[in-house]
Protein backbone atom coordinates (compact mmCIF):
# COMPACT_ATOMS: atom_id res chain seq x y z
CA UNK A 1 0.00 0.00 0.00
CA UNK A 2 1.79 3.35 -1.20
CA UNK A 3 1.95 6.06 1.81
CA UNK A 4 -0.69 8.60 0.31
CA UNK A 5 -3.96 8.49 1.57
CA UNK A 6 -6.31 7.87 -1.55
CA UNK A 7 -8.82 10.23 -0.13
CA UNK A 8 -9.16 12.45 3.32
CA UNK A 9 -12.42 10.92 3.98
CA UNK A 10 -11.00 7.18 3.43
CA UNK A 11 -8.40 5.61 5.85
CA UNK A 12 -7.39 1.45 6.18
CA UNK A 13 -7.34 -0.24 9.52
CA UNK A 14 -3.02 0.33 9.00
CA UNK A 15 -3.36 3.19 8.70
CA UNK A 16 -5.10 3.61 11.96
CA UNK A 17 -2.10 3.43 14.56
CA UNK A 18 -3.19 1.78 17.63
CA UNK A 19 -3.70 2.77 21.38
CA UNK A 20 -2.80 0.32 23.59
CA UNK A 21 -4.00 0.16 27.13
CA UNK A 22 -2.77 -2.50 29.61
CA UNK A 23 -4.11 -1.65 33.08
CA UNK A 24 -5.01 -5.01 35.11
CA UNK A 25 -7.07 -6.55 33.18
CA UNK A 26 -7.87 -4.04 31.38
CA UNK A 27 -5.78 -4.79 27.70
CA UNK A 28 -6.99 -3.80 24.77
CA UNK A 29 -5.92 -2.31 21.31
CA UNK A 30 -7.85 0.45 19.99
CA UNK A 31 -7.84 1.91 16.49
CA UNK A 32 -10.05 5.11 16.42
CA UNK A 33 -11.36 6.20 12.87
CA UNK A 34 -13.45 8.91 13.05
CA UNK A 35 -11.34 11.90 13.43
CA UNK A 36 -9.03 10.86 10.89
CA UNK A 37 -10.82 10.85 8.37
CA UNK A 38 -12.77 13.95 9.34
CA UNK A 39 -15.92 12.78 10.82
CA UNK A 40 -17.81 15.13 13.66
CA UNK A 41 -21.39 13.73 14.69
CA UNK A 42 -20.23 9.89 13.98
CA UNK A 43 -17.09 8.32 15.59
CA UNK A 44 -15.97 4.45 15.22
CA UNK A 45 -13.09 2.41 17.04
CA UNK A 46 -12.01 -1.15 15.99
CA UNK A 47 -11.26 -2.61 19.34
CA UNK A 48 -9.08 -5.59 19.84
CA UNK A 49 -9.30 -7.88 23.35
CA UNK A 50 -6.87 -11.15 24.12
CA UNK A 51 -8.26 -13.79 25.52
CA UNK A 52 -8.79 -13.21 29.59
CA UNK A 53 -9.02 -9.61 28.97
CA UNK A 54 -11.30 -7.03 29.24
CA UNK A 55 -12.46 -3.08 27.80
CA UNK A 56 -12.95 -0.29 29.55
CA UNK A 57 -14.83 -0.12 33.25
CA UNK A 58 -18.26 -0.41 32.70
CA UNK A 59 -19.73 2.68 32.34
CA UNK A 60 -22.77 4.63 30.47
CA UNK A 61 -23.26 7.65 28.82
CA UNK A 62 -25.49 10.24 29.52
CA UNK A 63 -25.17 12.07 26.02
CA UNK A 64 -23.84 9.87 23.15
CA UNK A 65 -25.31 6.74 22.06
CA UNK A 66 -23.00 3.25 21.60
CA UNK A 67 -23.30 0.35 19.10
CA UNK A 68 -21.04 -2.69 18.80
CA UNK A 69 -20.47 -5.20 15.94
CA UNK A 70 -18.51 -7.99 16.43
CA UNK A 71 -16.26 -9.13 14.02
CA UNK A 72 -14.42 -11.74 15.59
CA UNK A 73 -13.96 -14.13 18.16
CA UNK A 74 -16.81 -14.72 21.02
CA UNK A 75 -16.98 -13.43 24.67
CA UNK A 76 -19.27 -11.81 27.02
CA UNK A 77 -21.09 -8.68 27.09
CA UNK A 78 -21.96 -6.71 30.39
CA UNK A 79 -25.19 -4.99 29.87
CA UNK A 80 -26.63 -3.21 32.88
CA UNK A 81 -27.19 -6.14 35.12
CA UNK A 82 -26.80 -8.48 32.77
CA UNK A 83 -23.89 -10.90 30.56
CA UNK A 84 -24.53 -11.82 27.62
CA UNK A 85 -23.13 -14.63 24.98
CA UNK A 86 -21.51 -12.83 22.10
CA UNK A 87 -20.02 -14.10 18.92
CA UNK A 88 -18.80 -12.83 15.69
CA UNK A 89 -22.24 -11.21 13.38
CA UNK A 90 -23.48 -9.81 16.71
CA UNK A 91 -25.18 -6.26 16.91
CA UNK A 92 -25.14 -4.71 20.32
CA UNK A 93 -27.22 -1.48 20.70
CA UNK A 94 -25.94 0.71 23.83
CA UNK A 95 -28.76 3.91 24.33
CA UNK A 96 -27.76 6.45 26.77
CA UNK A 97 -28.07 5.67 30.62
CA UNK A 98 -27.51 3.24 33.38
CA UNK A 99 -29.28 0.94 31.79
CA UNK A 100 -27.33 0.25 28.99
CA UNK A 101 -23.84 0.66 31.02
CA UNK A 102 -21.33 -1.90 29.03
CA UNK A 103 -18.10 -3.54 28.74
CA UNK A 104 -16.82 -6.43 26.64
CA UNK A 105 -15.21 -9.32 27.93
CA UNK A 106 -12.93 -12.02 26.05
CA UNK A 107 -13.69 -15.29 27.95
CA UNK A 108 -12.42 -17.50 24.57
CA UNK A 109 -9.72 -18.81 23.66
CA UNK A 110 -8.88 -16.41 20.77
CA UNK A 111 -9.16 -12.40 20.26
CA UNK A 112 -12.32 -10.51 20.19
CA UNK A 113 -12.51 -8.00 17.63
CA UNK A 114 -15.57 -5.16 17.76
CA UNK A 115 -16.26 -2.29 15.85
CA UNK A 116 -17.75 0.15 18.28
CA UNK A 117 -19.72 2.95 16.76
CA UNK A 118 -21.57 6.02 18.52
CA UNK A 119 -22.40 9.46 17.99
CA UNK A 120 -19.47 11.90 18.93
CA UNK A 121 -20.69 14.63 21.01
CA UNK A 122 -18.05 16.61 22.83
CA UNK A 123 -20.27 17.18 25.77
CA UNK A 124 -20.83 14.06 27.46
CA UNK A 125 -21.16 12.62 30.93
CA UNK A 126 -20.59 9.17 31.82
CA UNK A 127 -21.39 7.13 34.86
CA UNK A 128 -18.92 4.41 36.00
CA UNK A 129 -21.38 2.05 38.45
CA UNK A 130 -18.77 -0.20 39.67
CA UNK A 131 -16.56 2.46 41.17
CA UNK A 132 -19.36 4.86 41.60
CA UNK A 133 -17.48 7.44 39.35
CA UNK A 134 -18.78 10.47 37.34
CA UNK A 135 -16.94 11.84 34.52
CA UNK A 136 -17.53 15.11 32.95
CA UNK A 137 -16.40 16.38 29.76
CA UNK A 138 -16.72 19.36 27.04
CA UNK A 139 -15.14 21.27 24.72
CA UNK A 140 -14.51 21.33 21.01
CA UNK A 141 -12.50 18.05 20.59
CA UNK A 142 -11.89 15.14 23.35
CA UNK A 143 -7.74 15.79 23.09
CA UNK A 144 -7.69 19.00 24.60
CA UNK A 145 -11.43 19.89 26.42
CA UNK A 146 -12.19 22.62 28.51
CA UNK A 147 -13.74 20.42 31.08
CA UNK A 148 -12.54 17.04 32.35
CA UNK A 149 -13.37 15.92 35.69
CA UNK A 150 -13.44 12.79 37.26
CA UNK A 151 -15.12 13.47 40.67
CA UNK A 152 -17.05 10.04 43.06
CA UNK A 153 -20.77 9.67 42.94
CA UNK A 154 -22.26 11.41 46.14
CA UNK A 155 -19.21 13.92 46.69
CA UNK A 156 -21.12 17.26 45.83
CA UNK A 157 -20.80 20.81 46.38
CA UNK A 158 -23.18 23.11 46.93
CA UNK A 159 -23.89 25.53 43.74
CA UNK A 160 -22.55 28.07 45.28
CA UNK A 161 -19.61 27.62 46.89
CA UNK A 162 -16.51 29.03 45.97
CA UNK A 163 -18.19 31.48 44.18
CA UNK A 164 -16.74 35.06 45.04
CA UNK A 165 -19.68 37.70 45.45
CA UNK A 166 -22.12 34.63 46.78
Amino acid sequence: MSSGRRHPNVIHRDEVPPTIVERGKHRFERRPFGPMTGGRQLGGSLMELAPGAISYPLHFHCANEEAIFVVSGQGTARIGHDRVPVRAGDWIALPIGPAHAHQMINDGDAPLVYLVVGTDHKCEVIGYPDSKKVAAFGGESWDHPWVSERTRAGEALDYWDGEPDA
